[in-house]
C-alpha cells in the first residue's frame, strides 16, 4: 500500500437509494388526503427515507444514532479561533456528564449519542475508556506549516471511523448523525471544501467560533496558505485528508462511507460534517445520495457545498455550534415526514 492510497478498498460507486421505490413513495404521497405537494419538503424527506429503506411506507425512525468525533487542531494555536483549545477537553467531560447542547437534544429526542476522542490535546483523565480507546494523537499539526497527519496516523483514524460506525450499525441504526467537537475545526474543514470544490479561501472561510475583522482576514489568509502549501496534492482526496484534515475528520469521512455502503441514511450537521461528506463523495462516489442536510450553518463553505450537491437544509436557525446539534434539532421533522406517510389517510379511502 502506498501513501497515496486510502487505507482500505471502498465500493466505487456506492449504489444509490432505490429510485424505483422513491417513485412509488411519491405516488403514495400524492395519494394522501391533502392537496398535491402541500407538505413541501417533508414529502421529499419521506420519499428519500423510503428509497433508503426500499420500503413504502418507510419504517419509523426509532433508532436514530449520533457519533460525535472529538479532536484538537494545531492551527488553533495560530489565531483562527475566538476560544482556546483547552475548551475541547472540558467539553468532552461535559458530554460525558450529559450537559452539552448535543446531549441535551439527543436526550430530548430519544437519540443514542456516543462521543469518541480521536485527537484531543489532553489525556482526558477520568473519561470512560470507551471514549478514549480510539485516540490517534494529541492534536493535529498546524496545516499551513506541515501536513496535519502522517499517512499512518490517517490510516489509524480511518480504521477507527470504520470500526465505530460498524458497531453502531450492528446495534441497529435507522438514521445516522456524525457530529464534531474541537476548537479550530472550521479551518481544516474550510480547506477541505475549498480543495474539493476548487474554491478560493475567501469564499469558504467563515467566522467559526466568532472571529471577525482582522482576525477573520488572518484566518482566511491561513486557509489560503495551507492550500498553497499542499498544491496539486489536494486534488487527491486521500492526500487532501492527510495534509489538510485531522484524525477526527478522517474518521468522519470513513464513517460516512461505511454508513452509505451499509445503506444507512445520514443527516448532515454543519460545516465539519459537510466537509467530511464532500471528501467522502470524492473517495467513494455515491455517498452524497445517502445524505440530507439537517440545517443551514452560518458558515459560507457549508452553504456553497450544499448548493453544489443540491441539498436543501431541513432547518435554518442560524446555528453554528457544531456537535451535531443542528442535525439533532432537525430529527423531529424527519420523523414527522415518515409518520405522515405511514399514518395519513388516502384520498381513495375517504
Amino acid at each position: 500500500m502506498t501513501d497515496t492510497a486510502p487505507p482500505a478498498a471502498v465500493p466505487t460507486p456506492i449504489p444509490a437509494p432505490d429510485q424505483r421505490v422513491e417513485r412509488l413513495a411519491r405516488e403514495h404521497l400524492d395519494g394522501l388526503a391533502k392537496p398535491l405537494g402541500s407538505l413541501g419538503r417533508l414529502e421529499d424527506l419521506a420519499a428519500w427515507i423510503s428509497a433508503c429503506q426500499a420500503s413504502v411506507p418507510p419504517r419509523p425512525l426509532d433508532r436514530v444514532r449520533a457519533i460525535v468525533l472529538a479532536g484538537d487542531h494545531g492551527v488553533a494555536e495560530h489565531g483562527v479561533s475566538a476560544y482556546p483549545r483547552e475548551v475541547t477537553p472540558a467539553m468532552v467531560h461535559t458530554f460525558v456528564q450529559g450537559r452539552a447542547a448535543a446531549t441535551v437534544l439527543a436526550a430530548q429526542h430519544g437519540i443514542d449519542l456516543r462521543i469518541y476522542d480521536l485527537g484531543v490535546d489532553d489525556d482526558l483523565d477520568g473519561a470512560p475508556e470507551e471514549v478514549t480507546r480510539y485516540k490517534v494523537r494529541r492534536s493535529s499539526a498546524p496545516l499551513h506549516l506541515t501536513d496535519a497527519l502522517t499517512a499512518d496516523e490517517a490510516r489509524q483514524a480511518w480504521d477507527a471511523g470504520v470500526e465505530i460506525t460498524a458497531q453502531v450499525i450492528a446495534d441497529g441504526t435507522d438514521l445516522l448523525i456524525i457530529g464534531d467537537l474541537g476548537i479550530g475545526n472550521t479551518t481544516p474543514s474550510a480547506c477541505l471544501i475549498a480543495a474539493s470544490l476548487g474554491l478560493p479561501a475567501e469564499l469558504v472561510t467563515g467566522a467559526g467560533t466568532g472571529v471577525a475583522g482582522e482576525a477573520l482576514q488572518h484566518k482566511t489568509d491561513l486557509v489560503a496558505a495551507a492550500l498553497e502549501r499542499v498544491g496539486d496534492r489536494a486534488q487527491d482526496p486521500w492526500q487532501r485528508l492527510v495534509a489538510l484534515g485531522s484524525a477526527d475528520l478522517v474518521a468522519g469521512v470513513a464513517a460516512m462511507i461505511t454508513a452509505a455502503s451499509a445503506r444507512v441514511p445520514i443527516l448532515l450537521d454543519g460545516l465539519i460534517a459537510v466537509a467530511e461528506a464532500v471528501t467522502a463523495e470524492d473517495l467513494a462516489p455515491g455517498v452524497m445520495a445517502w445524505c440530507r442536510a439537517g440545517h443551514r450553518s452560518t458558515e459560507p463553505g457549508q452553504r456553497l457545498a450544499l448548493e453544489k450537491f443540491g441539498l436543501t437544509p431541513v432547518l435554518d436557525a442560524s446555528m453554528r455550534l457544531g456537535e451535531g446539534s443542528g442535525a439533532l434539532a432537525a430529527v423531529p421533522l424527519v420523523r414527522s415526514a415518515v409518520l405522515l406517510m405511514r399514518s395519513m389517510a388516502l384520498l381513495s379511502d375517504l
